[in-house]
């Protein structure tokens, strides 16, 4: 009679996932042949097993394990999964089944072309039709210009439809395609940028703020742009920094650009301003990078051509004149530029000190409030953010600050996953996260993973939002995974991810905030923060929330 009792499921796994942490993957295999044993149902557990069978040379092996994880559907990364599929069968010589499954991989969204073209485990079928179709890979040289990018747009319209989470949204299917069919036709009579201008077009019909175009890095032609910088204020399109040489440009107003007004520039490009949704605000932060690319500009017939960029300024003084701007190809060292608020006589507000900074903080002492400036989501060589979040909690404890500000206006996102534990940590600590005392500053820059961060804060938390809308919806469309034209060697993006950061159904064009405080230029020259400004007289308090809490 054997009174062996089984092995508790916790020391299984713990058995197992030491197995892994050890390497050695023949042991690895079979721990986790026993794990599925007990717990056929979790996706996890047979990706464990899959990975082990697969680095101990089992391919048979690991390939009955992928199937189950596919069958199981693995979310996101079903993809990945049918790639390894392939791959292992690739490995025995199975090249069919080997194409089926990267069919069937492609299908579902893989997206690392040059990746997949330089696998040497897919190395058998590389001169196979379907394989290079699949991959984008060609001979450059046996194709004219016009026959390139006539490919190039071909390839574009199929990632597309493929990698985009609603390739057909805004459009029909049948009517994405006649676009594609009128472009390819029209590519003798175009310019190389404004077949770029284009594709542009085709991807402002995704609502997907992530959608991008870049010419390759080689075509410097395509590149070139003007060595200033400008602001969309509330107040109109001011200039903000410049190189050396066009410093008396600082503080012009922009009137005119090409001798079109700015309204009528703002409509030229409302065309191929790719965004989430409606709300104008990312086209805002957007925009100002546009407006100093010569190329881009000369394409719209903006300018008579890409070598400068005419412009209509009055001056601080109020003195209107013309200038003509200057673009180039090479590389602007725009550290060395000369800012706007650098030529104050006192120093500039707190927002405009560290942009380049991943996050930087500073307590004021005499305002009784923390200052946080949270520039990008993304873990730092020396800090994650869950530590961040550890040491503002200790400093709110210890300094008996009244107010908490987390400015977030100029983050343009990085990895959500990161943010988690700094968000957490700060709605943990009862002296940041108190009604009236936590406040988040938020604007037409605040985007993507800052989008989601602040859904997240304005649901959980009692922050008071501050300043002007984000330039994203609380639910957005949204991935960076970038794949480049095979034969002009462009580069793209198109998103295949839908990020809800509320609850679902939330349609709203863009997350609000409390405290209205639009940037302007009267402000701004006159070294003022109308954000912080609006924080610092938040000093009344009533015995019930208010609407700033949860709408």
């Amino acid at each position: 009679m054997n009174d062996q009792q089984p092995t508790p499921f916790p020391t299984l796994l713990a058995r197992a996932e030491l197995a892994i942490a050890n390497e050695d993957w023949p042991q690895a295999a079979r721990r986790w042949r026993d794990v599925v044993t007990v717990n056929p149902v979790n996706d996890a557990f047979w990706a464990k097993l899959a990975e082990a069978r697969r680095k101990a040379g089992d391919d048979r092996g690991a390939i009955e394990a992928e199937s189950e994880v596919y069958r199981l559907g693995n979310g996101y990364y079903r993809s990945h999964v049918a790639y390894r599929i392939a791959t292992a069968h690739a490995r025995l010589g199975e090249l069919d089944d080997a194409l089926t499954w990267l069919e069937r991989a492609f299908d579902g969204g893989y997206q690392h072309l040059a990746g997949t073209r330089d696998d040497d485990d897919l190395a058998p079928l590389r001169d196979t039709p379907r394989f290079r179709e699949l991959v984008g890979a060609i001979d450059r040289d046996r194709f004219s210009r016009d026959e390139g990018w006539q490919f190039d747009i071909r390839f574009a319209a199929h990632e597309i439809r493929r990698r985009a989470f609603a390739p057909f949204g805004v459009i029909s299917e049948d009517a994405f395609n006649a676009r594609v069919a009128a472009i390819e036709s029209a590519v003798p009579t175009l310019t190389d940028h404004q077949v770029i201008v284009e594709l542009l077009k085709l991807l402002r019909l995704l609502n997907d703020g992530h959608a991008r175009v870049r010419p390759a890095e080689d075509r410097r032609d395509l590149r070139v742009v003007a060595p200033f910088e400008c602001f969309l204020f509330e107040d109109g399109l001011f200039i903000t920094a410049t190189d050396q040489e066009h410093r008396d440009l600082l503080g012009a107003r922009i009137q005119a650009i090409g001798g079109h007004a700015i309204p009528d520039v703002l409509a030229a490009f409302e065309p191929v301003m790719v965004r989430d949704n409606e709300n104008g605000q990312w086209m805002k932060a957007r925009i100002v990078d546009h407006l100093r690319q010569g190329s881009l500009l000369h394409a719209l017939g903006l300018t008579p051509g890409p070598a400068a960029i005419p412009l209509t300024v009055c001056d601080l003084d109020g003195k209107q004149r013309e200038v003509s701007v200057p673009t180039s190809g090479e590389d602007l060292a725009a550290d060395a530029w000369i800012r706007f608020e650098d030529t104050r006589e006192s120093p500039p507000p707190l927002y405009l000190r560290h942009r380049d900074m991943p996050f930087w903080f500073t307590h004021l002492r005499e305002e009784s409030t923390i200052y946080v400036q949270f520039n990008v989501v993304r873990n730092t060589p020396g800090e994650t953010m869950g530590e961040l979040g550890e040491r503002l909690a200790k400093l709110a404890e210890q300094s008996g600050s009244t107010r908490f500000v987390l400015d977030m206006r100029w983050n343009g996102g990085g990895n959500t996953l990161e943010e988690w534990a700094l968000l957490q940590r700060l709605i943990a600590s009862p002296p940041i996260n108190r009604p009236g005392a936590f406040f988040v500053i938020i604007g037409r820059n605040t985007f993507s993973a800052a989008q989601n961060g602040a859904n997240f804060l304005s649901v959980h938390s009692e922050a008071i939002l501050v300043g002007e809308p984000t330039g994203s919806s609380p639910s957005f469309i949204g991935e960076t995974s970038y794949f480049e034209l095979p034969w002009s060697r462009t580069i793209m993006n198109v998103s295949d991810l839908h990020w809800v950061g509320t609850w679902p159904g939330d349609e709203r064009i863009w997350l609000p905030p409390t405290l209205y405080a639009p940037p302007t230029f009267a402000a701004y020259r006159e070294n003022r923060d109308p954000a912080m400004e609006a924080i610092l007289t938040w000093n009344d308090h009533f015995p019930v929330r208010g609407p700033w809490h949860r709408l």
